[in-house]
């Protein structure tokens, strides 16, 4: 019952920050859940995947609220991740995971540097930065495929530096990666185990975490603030992955 009590506050806590910045709640579920549940692949992955959709979408809503979603650009970006996702999953069986946190690590060193640095007015025309957007989305998602985490991590800070405001990268970002989520939960569920009333209690918590986050930002967070805290969540947790390898 403890553990329990345990896993449901954290999971609130963590749906509320994931909800802030337009993610999905698995980037920090997978660590925390790890923590209380046994099995990884039958037990923390398919609960986390159901979590990251549900999380992903009722910040959706909180975003929507505000006004704070460009529906057209982010139906197409999550037709787009949807597709290029398991393209990622399926290169896991040809090439050496090393070389592609090579890459990883180099282009989240250059994301996180370049949210720190000042904003600057964009230019370009809305329509451009959607196709740099449908571009860059492209192999985002094939190296989420690839190392198993959620497209969005890339996705949203790549939007802000083309020119989206932070607040509507979020909002963008958001309604992107559902589709993903529970797409990458099918091949999991002939061999997942559930326990349905941690599950419930998870995704109604998980689900009202990432609404009010998303609600905090839209009327609280202004935009540099945002755009430096998904800064300050990159760095930690590319510093989580280097531990987990070594």
């Amino acid at each position: 019952m403890g553990a329990t009590l345990i896993m449901t506050v954290g999971l609130g806590v963590l749906a509320v920050i994931s909800g802030m910045l337009g993610l999905g709640v698995a980037f920090s579920a997978v660590p925390f859940l790890s923590l209380f549940l046994p099995d990884l692949v039958n037990q923390v992955q398919p609960l986390t995947l159901i979590l990251n959709g549900m999380t992903a979408l009722f910040a959706t809503f909180g975003f929507a609220r505000s006004g704070n979603i460009i529906w057209k650009d982010a139906i197409l970006l999550s037709i787009i991740t949807t597709l290029a996702a398991p393209i990622g999953a399926f290169l896991t069986r040809y090439i050496s995971q090393v070389y592609i946190l090579y890459v990883y690590f180099i282009v989240v060193t250059y994301l996180a540097y370049s949210l720190f640095r000042p904003v600057k007015e964009s230019g370009a025309r809305r329509d451009n930065m959607l196709k740099l957007a449908i571009v860059f989305a492209i192999p985002i998602s094939i190296l989420a495929g690839f190392l198993g985490i959620g497209p969005g991590f890339l996705l949203m800070p790549t939007l802000i530096l083309l020119g989206y405001e932070p607040k509507i990268a979020a909002g963008i970002n958001a309604l992107a990666v559902t589709p993903p989520s529970f797409s990458a939960l099918i091949p999991h569920l002939h061999t997942a185990v559930w326990d349905p009333h941690l599950t419930i209690t998870l995704i109604l918590v998980g689900s009202i975490g990432a609404f009010l986050g998303a609600r905090i930002t839209s009327l609280f967070i202004p935009s540099a603030r945002l755009k430096q805290l998904f800064g300050i969540l990159i760095v930690i947790m590319t510093a989580y992955k280097i531990y987990t390898l070594f």
